[in-house]
């Protein structure tokens, strides 16, 4: 009976510019807008610290690549994932660097999320970056507001459908997912959640169980 378990890893992360694809350019000079040059290469150095520590602690799992399911914050179902993984990776994302290597190593690589709600998403945050500082930028802001709390509920329900319809039984799936997101509430009863967290404050309610 111990092959019919699913298991999920739950892996909280922090994303990178490089996580934000076209939009990095925006997304920097917006940071940059708000804070000093300093700070940014402080965040920049402690995001690239972080998923140093995770790297080690993946690799350090011992996995069954061969059983291994690989879902992703943001990467759409679209017969294109491993291209999408391989670009970001090209652009320095840390975050897809780890994700390649594990597909590398054997695992299947999933697409996670709804190809829809991400573009629905990419567009209002791309209206609030693109739009002049003024009513402009507060009307965006505002769509952007009054939108996204129910857009997450929406895209973590999807995720869920996913992680359900395609990971088997005796399979061990690994979620890497922003921290807003609460996935793992809700899962079926027979998907066995463990967390794994590295020097990340994990705030919310719940029994944790660190691996």
């Amino acid at each position: 009976m111990k092959d019919a378990v699913r298991e999920l890893i739950y892996v909280p992360i922090v994303h990178t510019q490089a996580d934000m694809g076209s939009l990095q350019p925006a997304f920097k000079r917006e940071i940059l807008r708000k804070h000093r040059a300093s700070d940014w290469q402080n965040l920049t150095q402690a995001v690239e610290k972080f998923w140093e520590g995770l790297r080690k602690r993946i690799k350090g799992l011992q996995l069954d690549y061969q059983r291994t399911y690989i879902y992703q914050d943001g990467l759409p179902v679209c017969g294109k994932e491993l291209q999408i993984v391989t670009d970001l990776v090209g652009q320095g994302s840390p975050n897809h660097r780890l994700v390649l290597w594990l597909v590398k190593k054997g695992a299947d690589l999933v697409g996670t999320e709804s190809p829809q709600l991400l573009l629905e998403e990419y567009e209002l945050i791309r209206k609030i970056f693109s739009a002049p500082q003024g009513d402009q930028r507060e009307t965006a802001v505002a769509s952007y507001r009054k939108r996204a709390a129910d857009l997450l509920v929406e895209r973590d329900d999807y995720i869920r459908r996913r992680i359900n319809l395609t990971l088997p039984e005796g399979g061990t799936g690994i979620l890497f997912i922003g921290l807003t997101h609460k996935v793992d509430e809700g899962l079926p009863g027979d998907i066995h959640i463990s967390y794994l967290i590295h020097n990340l404050h994990f705030k919310r309610t719940g029994r944790i169980e660190r691996l």
